[in-house]
């Protein structure tokens, strides 16, 4: 199923990871919702891996929940194309 939206999910800081990369890729070859799973910027804590990733919001069902937000964001947009933005020039 194409759903015009993407998810990624990374373990660790979501600046400057794998969700920073798609959207680099993204914004310039086909524009579509981009929802991130990851840590937040802050600091980390220590403790069992399924707690943190509780913690931090990394469960199966968050992931899912944002896929769900992703393409209801999709859905959403009334039309495929971006507005393209005025630059200024000297």
């Amino acid at each position: 199923m194409i759903t015009g939206a993407v998810v990624t999910a990374e373990e660790h800081l979501i600046s400057g990871g794998l969700g920073s990369a798609v959207c680099e890729v993204l914004a310039d070859k086909y524009p579509c919702p981009v929802k991130r799973i990851g840590i937040q910027d802050r600091f980390g804590i220590s403790g069992p891996p399924e707690r943190l990733l509780s913690y931090f919001g990394l469960t199966s069902q968050a992931i899912a929940d944002a896929a769900k937000k992703a393409i209801q964001a999709r859905k959403d947009c009334s039309s495929n194309e971006v507005p393209r933005v005025r630059t200024m020039r000297a």
